[in-house]
């Protein structure tokens, strides 16, 4: 099965927070799952540190590759057409 991680989620997993529930936690633990992390989420992520709503020892960009491989999870880029598909009402 493929899951869309949201900002929150991955905080939480990344930092072993209590927060995150134990289903959650399974399913990012689990190699039979296809794990998703939106470019949306880092993006997120980024705006949180320069707010110093999350704080890192190393550069964003470095954490998050490391936490890919680490954890097997896949990046999941935004591409121009996606745009398209966002509609205000």
């Amino acid at each position: 099965m493929k899951y869309l991680l949201d900002t929150h989620s991955l905080i939480w997993f990344f930092a072993g927070h209590p927060n995150l529930s134990n289903k959650v936690r399974e399913i990012m633990e689990d190699d039979n799952h296809q794990k998703l992390i939106s470019l949306v989420s880092v993006w997120e992520m980024g705006i949180k540190q320069s707010k110093g709503k999350f704080n890192l020892f190393l550069p964003l960009e470095d954490y998050i590759n490391n936490k890919i491989k680490l954890e097997d999870f896949d990046l999941l880029p935004i591409k121009l057409n996606h745009v398209s598909l966002i509609r205000v009402c």
